[in-house]
């Protein structure tokens, strides 16, 4: 428990002294934030806000992680390490996006083609890598199962051979992480609302990661039934809590009116520690509920097209939906909080199926 305490601490302190010296280092360069005619108004005023912070989070929750295990003398694994390679992946690929808009001075960065390449070559590196380093007992960082509490047995992915079985992980792998990171992406529109909210599905997992651990099938001596078969739960909270404390650091700046925006940089990254988490604790489907608020958006985003492709007719004023409260006169702050309070609702729910699961021992 030390090294999820210290993580948590480390991020949290280099990520809230850190990122005013990162915006100083920003404005002197001129790398501001531009912003779409076509959206709210009321943006516009946010135009050279310093972007790209996301790097202060990603670097935050390396530090972090390397100073838990020097401080409590612990090895690192391959979960650990894995789930950072997908943060820090993605959140070079969002990078790019980003120092593109700068460079460019418009708010078009990578093409989607290029994005989604990008996404998919670190996802599958991911994917396969987590198949690979088997611990004593033979298990590796993540299983051919979709999880949703645990590993579903009736829903083996190896079911038509080895060979087929991961070319079915790593397709499984990619959705979840291009589909989370893309709505952290998407949920990105509004001060600390991306940030508030990833911070609390962190918070989930660290909960989550440190039970399992507690729960092991390695170290459980009773109620061996219920116990779960992940290969490294404990430096799995070590990694959320690492990355928690980092966007808690950030948030003091983030938060309305935002001195820093973390940028595809940040949403990116926070997606992909999301998805690396969900595949690597078994709990793929549960993210689903614990993310309810990036899904909620995402499909507003997928309604708003598809209805205006088939009907010529908008849903929503604009999408993604936090855009639409803000053309219907809702205050910014209002629509932040109030989404902040969906998020919590969301993790609330998703903590007490999971518990309620252990308990009931289904």
């Amino acid at each position: 428990m030390r090294a999820v305490l210290v993580a948590g601490a480390v991020s949290l302190v280099v990520a809230l002294f850190g990122t005013p010296l990162y915006i100083r280092w920003l404005v002197r360069r001129g790398y501001g934030q531009f912003v779409r005619d076509d959206g709210p108004t009321s943006h516009h005023t946010k135009r050279g806000t310093p972007t790209m912070g996301g790097a202060v989070i990603i670097l935050g929750a390396l530090l972090a992680y390397g100073a838990a295990h020097l401080f409590t003398g612990t090895p690192v694994t391959a979960s650990g390490l894995l789930v950072l390679l997908l943060m820090t992946g993605l959140g070079v690929v969002g990078f790019l996006d980003d120092f593109l808009k700068i460079s460019r001075k418009q708010s078009l960065g990578l093409r989607a083609r290029s994005k989604l390449i990008g996404q998919g070559l670190v996802g599958v590196a991911f994917a396969a890598l987590a198949l690979q380093f088997p611990d004593e007992d033979g298990l590796t960082p993540a299983s051919m199962h979709v999880s949703f509490l645990r590993d579903v047995d009736f829903l083996d992915l190896a079911f038509a051979g080895a060979a087929l079985g991961t070319v079915l992980f790593v397709l499984w792998a990619l959705f979840i992480t291009s589909a989370i990171s893309n709505g952290v992406n998407l949920t990105d529109g509004l001060d600390g609302l991306a940030t508030g909210a990833t911070t609390l599905v962190l918070a989930a997992y660290v909960l989550i990661c440190t039970f399992q651990s507690n729960q092991n099938c390695n170290t459980l001596t009773e109620f061996e039934a219920r116990c779960y078969e992940v290969r490294d739960p404990r430096d799995l909270a070590v990694v959320a809590a690492a990355v928690m404390g980092a966007c808690f650091g950030f948030l003091w700046w983030n938060a309305s009116p935002a001195k820093i925006f973390m940028g595809d940089t940040g949403s990116l990254a926070l997606g992909g520690a999301l998805a690396g988490l969900a595949i690597l604790s078994r709990t793929q489907l549960l993210l689903v509920v614990l993310g309810g608020l990036f899904v909620i958006i995402t499909l507003s985003v997928v309604i708003q097209v598809g209805s205006f492709k088939t009907t010529g007719k908008r849903v929503f004023r604009m999408a993604p939906l936090q855009h639409h409260f803000e053309l219907a006169g809702w205050g910014e702050v209002t629509i932040v909080i109030r989404f902040w309070i969906i998020a919590g609702l969301f993790v609330s729910l998703g903590l007490g199926v999971f518990y309620a699961q252990w308990v009931v021992g289904a």
